[in-house]
């Protein structure tokens, strides 16, 4: 039933073509993963991290450009990283571009914007992100199943 339940809930999230071979295992493994959440926002850096952690991850900071979310992956190492891809000073693929130039296996990255994947074409799919989620659409169940 869960599995089903993550089949139709992929709708909402693009898995990226690298990580749709992968199997999804019936546990989600949410609890405990910390999370970055990277937004120019601060209301959805607040809905955002109570939302998650009312789903049992763990928000372990917030950044609000691409330049201070560099600086927090390399001082707290999440897990994760919620990753908007309009920034103020950089975008969000080059934020994922950075991250995996410095690391070689960054943290597992889920990109989110209020626009829709089709604005971005090839650029989310060529990016080192696990995936995109819409932002009206971001779920702590989502995000789990879009995690390699």
């Amino acid at each position: 039933m869960l599995r089903t339940y993550v089949r139709a809930r992929l709708s909402a999230g693009v898995r990226l073509a690298a990580l749709r071979t992968r199997h999804l295992s019936a546990t989600i493994h949410s609890m405990s993963r910390t999370v970055l959440i990277v937004d120019d926002h601060p209301s959805f850096r607040a809905s955002a991290r109570a939302m998650l952690e009312s789903e049992g991850f763990a928000v372990v900071g917030e950044a609000e450009d691409g330049a201070s979310a560099l600086r927090a992956v390399e001082a707290i190492a999440p897990d994760i990283v919620v990753l908007d891809i309009q920034l103020p000073d950089m975008t969000g693929f080059d934020v994922c571009a950075e991250l995996a130039r410095r690391y070689g296996a960054p943290p597992d990255i889920i990109l989110v914007s209020s626009r829709d994947v089709s604005d971005y074409g090839e650029l989310v799919s060529s990016s080192c992100a696990c995936g995109f989620v819409a932002k009206g659409e971001l779920s702590g169940d989502l995000v789990a199943a879009l995690l390699p």
